[in-house]
């Protein structure tokens, strides 16, 4: 801590980030421990957010991340989109595709930004707010794909014809974004993408990764 930080909010951020790293909640005494601080100023900061709405606990008494952090998620689309754009116009033009943006929403994958190619002839209409199955598309399996590789680097994802027929989509997934995740892709209509567009989509993904820092 620094004499510009404030400890009370920084150990207040830290019980969000606790909470929102459980699926099952916490325990005053168990935040107390991970803190390294008294039940009584977990209580203060516990009751605090909850006038905030950011945590809630149930009736074991266990603390949960609340609703209200709903609705700061959905300021977070916004900033996510405007910073994503400029790789996305790149990619878009490059390769002559429309490209988007995708983040996980719930079960779903939510495109939140898309770019569609000034030069061509056709392409195919794809809108920021279409969503689908996370293991339906390029986008949904380029995600879980990362989920199920950590560690390591999944590459990209290929599919045809699995959200619309006659369109085939790649797409690569944001590595490294704390509290992000959604991935990168292009979908065109073609019975097989062009074998530079993969490689092409992972850059992209990076960019935006890197823009996201």
């Amino acid at each position: 801590m620094t004499a510009e930080t404030s400890q009370t909010l920084d150990r207040g951020l830290r019980v969000l980030k606790l909470l929102a790293d459980t699926d099952h909640g916490l325990t005053v005494t168990e935040l107390s421990n991970k803190l390294g601080v008294n039940r009584t100023v977990v209580y203060r900061l516990l009751a605090t957010l909850e006038q905030h709405a950011l945590v809630r606990r149930d009736l074991g008494g266990r603390a949960r991340v609340g609703l209200g952090v709903l609705g700061l998620g959905r300021q977070v689309h916004p900033l996510v989109r405007e910073a994503a754009l400029p790789a996305l116009r790149s990619l878009a033009e490059d390769i002559g595709a429309t490209a988007h943006l995708t983040l996980v929403d719930g079960s779903d994958a939510l495109a939140v930004a898309v770019v569609e190619p000034t030069w061509t002839d056709y392409h195919v209409a794809y809108r920021a707010g279409f969503r689908h199955a996370l293991d339906r598309g390029a986008a949904g399996k380029a995600i879980l794909s990362a989920r199920q590789k950590p560690f390591g680097d999944p590459g990209y994802t290929l599919t045809h014809g699995e959200l619309e027929a006659g369109a085939s989509g790649a797409a690569a997934p944001l590595l490294g974004v704390t509290g992000v995740e959604g991935s990168v892709g292009v979908v065109m209509l073609a019975d097989a993408v062009p074998e530079r567009v993969g490689p092409r989509v992972v850059d992209a993904a990076r960019e935006v990764a890197e823009a996201l820092r």
